[in-house]
């Protein structure tokens, strides 16, 4: 962990280790498609009122991230304006460490 907390990398760990975490590439399909996080769904940010048809339990802890984190604060901000409660902007892809998959 950074002098600053937490990264996306420590997330991802996490997101790893619990069994119940969802984690949100609000990417668009596109760059979706040239490489992702193992494990992520897409919900991209100019689709993203769906979102409550992929993450149903308001209580699920979540996690979103995009690009650089711009993109994933507005759809955190919005995940919990319809009363989502677990819901973490983790960052951006760009500074994510692991292997991609595509």
């Amino acid at each position: 962990m950074g002098i600053f907390g937490k990264n996306i990398n420590n997330y991802i760990d996490e997101f790893k280790a619990e069994e119940d975490t969802v984690l949100v590439d609000v990417r668009e399909a596109d760059e979706y498609a040239l490489g992702r996080i193992p494990g992520s769904i897409n919900v991209p940010l100019s689709d993203f009122a769906r979102i409550e048809d992929e993450v149903p339990d308001k209580g699920t802890r979540t996690f979103v991230y995009c690009f650089s984190g711009g993109r994933s604060d507005m759809a955190a901000s919005f995940m919990k304006s319809k009363g989502y409660t677990d819901v973490t902007n983790i960052g951006g892809i760009v500074q994510y460490k692991g292997i991609l998959e595509s």
